[in-house]
């Protein structure tokens, strides 16, 4: 046995040190760029919570789980890894056992004889092949020469995944041919419980050398195995837990990330601060996160199969964004990492300054102002990647730095610098509503009235916007209604900057919000709700990035809490079929999905049907990200798809509980029933509207 350790141990050496020389690489490219301290910072802060992440995406494979069957598959698949662990214990023991004492008996102490282990260790390989079957299958019944665009392998590195399949289940034979081996001749530590290597130690010869090759094979597959996981996307056999402990992890997806430069959010008062360096320009601007992004992406393509720009024909696949920044840090690593750029040629040097978005550059501006910000992508991701991240700091580049941005996104942006709101309406229009009702509603003055619980924060939409406005009616009668006291800013409200920030245009985001943040502060606020999700997500996530910390609830928190406490009773029956549209910024990125249905149930008369896509896999209208003031050109509607679905359901109404849903579906509908495709009395309604009718018995 004594040659079996010495080649086995060479290989290991030899594959240990080329896989490490890689480990070096990938970590010296993934620290060229800007640090990203409140990352670990996070991490250390929230242990509790990235521990739970761990035992419940990593080990757990909750995300995963939900597609199934290959979410099973992949369960199987890891965990054997894990527990197969002891088997290279044991293969490692033995070739070692074999050349001193020419035995290879060896066991792990304590737990090594038991039948226990023996029969998960042979349970879990046999699990391990089905679920390389089923992933062969899965890849076979999407090829995206058959399906084009609909696969989600469209795009992925197919060549690598087919040569790591077949790398695992020649891992999985040797290891079964080892086992058997050892067992034919008396060499396996378990005499029961390993039911799959017991019966081919029955039907294999009694052979040392059979046993010595087999192990040598079994080492051989695992050592060549590591060498092609981390030059490949099965990296994130190693990085995705790194991933999973770094990523922003509120309850949903929260707020958009800080803007930093150097680690340190942006202080635009700073006369010192290099305007180049807002956002990300290039592929050296990227921050060790971002790498860990780019190592972790596994190329399954759930991301692009939920993304609603992709669905509709648009060039945005949020797959392709990270393996199009991915393929491209490789291809100028040698040059990104080199202490000097002084003697390189010019097409070296193109390569480095090639722009990260442009007509010629990585991305194309078409992909980057595809984005809803919906977070469909980060939401399935079983890794964790935060795709709108990279968006976001993209966008801010190209708009505060390059001044490039679809055009008819500059009147939003001078209406909110000179007015406030995106639609340039007088801030004296806000207060218009509240003489539509029949009921005194208390507008600050200064300070908040000293029996008033929550500031109703109105919004834009909500203040200035018709359809919108019936909604802010109708939360505003209900509060009365329930005895609850609440007051208004008025005139004083201004955007809370969202569609700014959503933009990529920090600088008037950061002015909006200080501006708001002060007036609030001043006021005494300490409760808000909001009836919309932007404005509720903003106040709630992004606020407190610049000290604003509030209580902030949605309205449909607040109203399915006072129909439960018995302050609202709906009385009348509204007999109608209604199914109900998740907003993105209210679902996957605050995590509330129950509420609105919970007051939709207690309106006697109300049939409800969920939309095929609903929940944390519901459709997006279109609106987010700022998407409500830009032209779509490409492609589908994305409103259009959205009601085109709501429509399979046959509904007399479509309800949500946000205004820009309300706006992009009731636009889409309005264009069915212009084509005969709907029926004339279907409308578009929030949840409010339906609970105060009910409430009200009003016709």
């Amino acid at each position: 046995m004594l040659w079996v350790a010495i080649i086995g141990l060479v290989m290991t050496v030899l594959a240990v040190a080329v896989a490490g020389r890689r480990a070096l690489f990938l970590f010296k490219l993934a620290t060229v760029g800007p640090p990203a301290p409140e990352r670990i910072e996070y991490a250390k802060t929230h242990a509790a919570d990235e521990a739970k992440a761990q035992l419940v995406e990593v080990f757990g494979q909750k995300k995963l789980l939900k597609w199934t069957p290959s979410g099973v598959a992949h369960f199987f698949v890891m965990w054997a890894f894990f527990i197969l662990l002891t088997v290279y214990i044991e293969a490692y023991g033995s070739i070692i056992q074999g050349a001193i004492t020419g035995r290879p008996n060896f066991h792990i102490p304590l737990i090594g004889t038991w039948g226990v282990l023996g029969f998960l260790q042979d349970f879990i390989a046999v699990a391990c092949l089905a679920g390389l079957a089923v992933f062969a299958g899965i890849r076979i019944k999407n090829e995206p020469k058959k399906l084009g665009r609909s696969s989600r392998f469209s795009g992925s590195h197919l060549g690598g995944a087919w040569l790591v399949l077949f790398m695992i289940f020649n891992i999985i034979w040797t290891l079964f041919l080892a086992r058997g081996a050892a067992a034919a001749n008396g060499n396996l530590p378990y005499s029961s419980g390993a039911f799959v290597s017991l019966a081919l130690g029955d039907a294999l010869p009694q052979s040392a050398l059979l046993e010595e090759i087999a192990l040598l094979l079994h080492i051989g597959f695992m050592l060549v195995f590591l060498v092609i996981v981390v030059n490949s996307k099965h990296l994130h056999i190693f990085t995705a837990p790194l991933n999973v402990l770094f990523s922003r992890r509120p309850d949903g997806l929260g707020g958009a990330v800080e803007m930093r430069v150097d680690g340190k959010p942006v202080d635009f008062e700073d006369e010192d601060l290099d305007p180049e360096r807002l956002g990300r320009g290039k592929i050296g601007d990227t921050t060790w996160k971002g790498f860990l992004d780019f190592y972790s992406c596994t190329e399954c393509g759930r991301c692009q199969s939920q993304c609603p720009a992709w669905n509709t024909d648009k060039p945005l696949s949020p797959k392709m964004l990270i393996l199009d920044q991915r393929d491209h840090a490789f291809k100028v690593a040698p040059y990104l990492m080199a202490a000097s750029t002084e003697h390189a040629d010019k097409d070296v040097l193109a390569l480095l300054e090639k722009p990260l978005v442009g007509e010629e550059g990585v991305i194309h501006p078409d992909v980057l102002w595809s984005c809803t910000n919906c977070g469909a992508c980060v939401e399935q991701c079983p890794v964790d990647i935060e795709h709108i991240d990279h968006i976001l700091d993209m966008r801010r580049y190209q708009v505060m730095v390059e001044s490039s941005f679809p055009s008819e996104a500059g009147v939003m942006v001078k209406n909110l610098e000179n007015k406030g709101n995106p639609w340039g309406m007088s801030e004296m229009k806000r207060a218009d509503w509240i003489e539509e009702l029949d009921f005194e509603v208390e507008v600050v003055d200064e300070k908040m009235p000293e029996d008033a619980e929550y500031l109703f924060w109105v919004g834009c939409a909500g203040a200035l916007e018709d359809r919108a406005k019936k909604t802010t009616k109708a939360v505003a009668e209900l509060l009365h209604i329930a005895g609850v006291k609440f007051a208004v800013l008025g005139p004083m409200e201004a955007c809370t900057g969202d569609p700014a920030r959503r933009l990529g245009m920090e600088y008037l985001f950061n002015m909006l919000a200080q501006q708001n943040i002060e007036t609030l502060n001043e006021a005494g606020v300490k409760k808000i709700v909001a009836t919309c999700p932007h404005c509720f997500n903003t106040l709630a996530n992004e606020y407190p990035q610049l000290g604003g910390t509030y209580e902030v609830v949605h309205h449909t928190q607040l109203l399915s809490k006072l129909v439960d406490e018995g302050l609202l009773t709906p009385i009348t029956p509204i007999e109608e079929k209604i199914t109900y549209h998740d907003p993105c910024f209210l679902g996957r990125h605050n995590k509330v999905y129950s509420q609105p249905r919970d007051i939709m149930s207690k309106v006697p008369g109300v049939t409800t049907q969920e939309m095929h896509r609903h929940k944390d896999r519901g459709f997006c209208c279109g609106a987010g990200g700022a998407r409500m003031w830009m032209e779509e050109r490409i492609g589908k509607r994305i409103n259009t798809e959205r009601v085109d679905e709501a429509l399979t359901t046959n509904p007399d109404t479509v309800s949500t509980a946000c205004p820009f849903c309300m706006v992009m579906l009731g636009d889409a509908i309005n264009e069915k029933k212009n084509n005969g495709e709907a029926k004339e009395s279907l409308e578009v309604v929030d949840v409010a509207q339906l609970l105060i009718k009910s409430v009200k018995g009003a016709s």
